[in-house]
């Protein structure tokens, strides 16, 4: 039997390295994986402070069944030039900080105790991608993902591709390529676990006539589980989904039906652990996008990401633009040669996953290179015939290789600039933007982002205008058949080097905060859902006389799912529907109030008393939501949330956000108070016990060190101390 068993405690770390480390026991001190290198601070930090070498040790104790069975270690990813000895013997060296790679220990192993010394690098080496030019974000030092003991028998399945060829016909097939030396025997379940066909083989084995077989898709994932098993007791478990993709000049297909994508870019990284977070938080942030946001796509801004995440991308229909990593840059040939390897890592690790739609085997925004994408597209197309490629680029009239033309289209932008002649153009049509005289397959995979940043706390009218933008850009994408949809940058604010960001070394180019607090922007996206998905109603204002350019709240844009609003004021009432003139291709489109429905007398003048306001949210005639916005917003409540109140130890770190809110339950944007946090039990606290609201908000994550229950104190000068409570089991 197969026996893969987590392997993150009991690591000794040690900064540098030292060669007699690689078979001798080092001083260093105890941590678990995930692990960060390098804890760097929210913002003004010094990146380069893990760019140097690193080193983790194990010890092994040899086991008397691992006789004649085959021994390895497996991590799922470390940043980013990984060295690994087994009793001072070098066996594995891993070029890639984003794929996972496997040391055989078989052969190296004795009785008794072994030890395991793992050297990374997170200096920067040009001849490892993504580095040899600037990149826009981190890539933080350390062993950042699981690690895995696998013991297994000498003959065993090495890999498991499962296809599903002709989903919509009435009997449905699936193919199994299996990589092993012997016969299988395959097993298709059903999510009850009810097994509906079996079959026998080597290396394929195709089941055909599937009766009654639900269809892998968005708004209902069903999922279906291949088990293999070799004659030997090996045997594997891997789920999948009967699902079609297409991608045609009209956009993008998905069993047959035509979906516009609507979604958002995401990187990995959260502030202070960097990129060593583990299950719970990946799942966390797939969840946010889907159910959150409303997004049926994300885009894995640049680089595979961690399986926990696109586990859950399968699990709730989240579709999935996955690339390899990059960022503008192309290096020479050794360099070049790494990245059509990680084509093939990532394609190998993720090829089973329903909702990967397209793999991207372009470097995110670089110039064409003939050769070289010829390279990455065979590489990619030889692997898996089932999607296609694309490439993302940020220049006109570049080569297509790929199948898919992706593009980021940062037009909107460039309207406030001298040289342009243009006016506000959302985005650009495909074919100015393709120089190609017909429509091909176009997705539009970023925009906004750095032409528009905006910080949580920032004023109403950028908040306003952020908004704005994200609403046109969506609606130009919606309405253009030739645009499969449009991902925008991004999901959430992120820790960047010195090249870029505001001066704080943050990139503020999400629509959620870095503690993945909506912002404003938010709403446009969450506001796209169905009513019956849950109703969004978003005034986008701190209501107050003062806080825009000559005053008042007009124009007030309303981001909801609601078919009708009524603001109130002291004495005035007036409805308002959706702004379908101005953005007629949104499910939703906002609803903006001005003076087209208020005289400037019914808001009142600078100098005149400031009044409460209501804004009351309307489907079908009825009252389904309403806000109070008071004239004197004070602060009131200090309002502590994690995300879970009962998690699994063993699956990593909750989040817990802290908002000041006011009497009616506002955030305060402009309250700027400390914040500290105390906890007692088996867990720790990631980042400083003190930091400062920002937006109104701020965050953290608590990391189980074991099971039981974490009593979390959150205290602010002008509030009461609030207590809430974790169990980890």
């Amino acid at each position: 039997m197969r026996s893969e068993t987590k392997l993150n405690d009991g690591w000794i770390f040690a900064e540098g390295f030292d060669p007699a480390w690689a078979g001798a026991a080092m001083d260093g001190r105890a941590v678990t994986l995930p692990h960060n290198a390098v804890d760097l601070p929210l913002n003004y930090f010094d990146e380069t402070s893990y760019w140097r070498p690193f080193t983790y040790q194990r010890r092994i104790q040899w086991q008397d069944d691992w006789t004649d069975r085959h021994v390895a270690l497996r991590f799922d990813a470390a940043m980013a030039d990984a060295h690994v000895w087994v009793n001072g013997q070098q066996v594995t060296r891993h070029r890639d900080g984003y794929t996972p790679f496997t040391v055989p220990l078989s052969d190296h192993l004795v009785p008794g105790e072994n030890l395991v010394t793992v050297r990374i690098d997170g200096s920067e080496n040009p001849q490892i991608p993504p580095f040899g030019g600037r990149i826009d974000y981190l890539t933080y030092a350390g062993i950042y993902r699981d690690a895995w003991l696998c013991v297994l028998p000498r003959d065993h399945i090495r890999g498991l591709k499962i296809e599903t060829p002709d989903v919509l016909a009435d009997h449905k097939t699936v193919r199994l390529l299996i990589e092993a030396d012997s016969h299988a025997t395959a097993t298709i379940r059903d999510a009850s676990g009810t097994e509906i066909a079996r079959g026998q083989g080597q290396g394929e084995i195709t089941l055909t006539g599937l009766r009654d077989i639900a269809l892998w898709s968005v708004d209902s994932p069903a999922l279906y589980t291949a088990e293999v098993e070799l004659a030997s007791g090996d045997r594997i478990s891997q789920r999948f989904g009967f699902r079609q993709v297409e991608w045609k000049a009209n956009g993008f297909h998905l069993n047959g039906q035509r979906i516009k994508l609507r979604g958002l870019n995401r990187h990995q990284s959260f502030p202070y652990s960097g990129y060593a977070q583990g299950q719970q938080s990946q799942e966390r942030d797939a969840e946010i996008l889907r159910h959150d946001l409303a997004c049926n796509v994300v885009r894995t801004s640049h680089y595979p990401q961690s399986h926990y995440f696109l586990d859950r991308c399968d699990e709730i229909g989240l579709l999935v633009f996955e690339e390899i990593p990059g960022w503008q840059h192309i290096g020479g040939q050794a360099w070049q040669d790494e990245s059509v390897e990680n084509v093939e890592r990532m394609i190998r690790r993720d090829w089973n996953h329903p909702s990967i739609i397209i793999w991207g085997v372009r470097i995110n925004e670089s110039p064409d290179d003939h050769d070289f994408y010829l390279r990455t597209n065979a590489r990619a197309r030889a692997l898996d015939s089932t999607r296609p490629t694309g490439g993302v680029r940020c220049i006109p009239d570049s080569e297509l290789i790929e199948d898919v033309y992706t593009m980021n289209d940062f037009v909107l932008g460039e309207f406030e600039l001298p040289s342009n002649n243009r006016g506000r153009t959302p985005l650009r049509d495909q074919r100015e933007v393709t120089g190609l005289d017909r429509k091909v397959p176009y997705l539009v995979t970023e925009y906004n982002g750095h032409m528009y940043p905006t910080k949580s706390g920032d004023p109403e009218e950028r908040q306003a205008e952020h908004v704005i933008r994200h609403l046109e850009v969506l609606n130009a994408a919606m309405g253009d058949d030739a645009i499969a949809g449009c991902i925008g940058w991004c999901m959430f604010d992120y820790n960047t080097h010195k090249d870029f960001g505001a001066g704080d070394r943050i990139c503020h180019h999400g629509v959620m905060s870095i503690f993945r607090e909506p912002k404003f922007a938010a709403h446009v996206y969450s506001s796209q859902k169905a009513p019956e998905d849950g109703i969004v109603m978003e005034p986008v204002t701190v209501w107050a006389r003062g806080e825009r350019n000559i005053g008042g709240v007009l124009p007030l844009i309303v981001l909801t799912n609601c078919d009708e609003i009524e603001l109130a004021y002291a004495d005035v009432v007036k409805r308002v529907g959706p702004d379908r003139e101005r953005f007629p291709h949104l499910p939703n489109p906002p609803i903006i109030i001005d003076h087209r429905h208020f005289s400037p007398d019914e808001l009142g003048h600078w100098g005149q008393s400031w009044h409460a306001g209501r804004v009351t949210g309307y489907l079908n005639g009825e009252k389904v939501a309403e806000r109070i916005y008071p004239a004197d917003a004070l602060p009131t409540t200090l309002q502590v949330v994690p995300d879970q109140v009962t998690a699994l130890a063993d699956h990593g770190e909750v989040r817990v956000m802290v908002r000041a809110l006011d009497q009616v339950g506002h955030k305060l944007l402009f309250l700027t108070d400390p914040v500290s946090v105390t906890i007692n039990g088996p867990a720790q606290l990631i980042g400083p016990e003190t930091s400062v609201l920002a937006g109104g908000t701020t965050g953290f994550w608590v990391r189980p060190t074991g099971k039981g229950d974490v009593r979390i104190t959150v205290t602010s000068p002008r509030f009461a101390p609030v207590d809430t409570q974790i169990r980890f089991d």
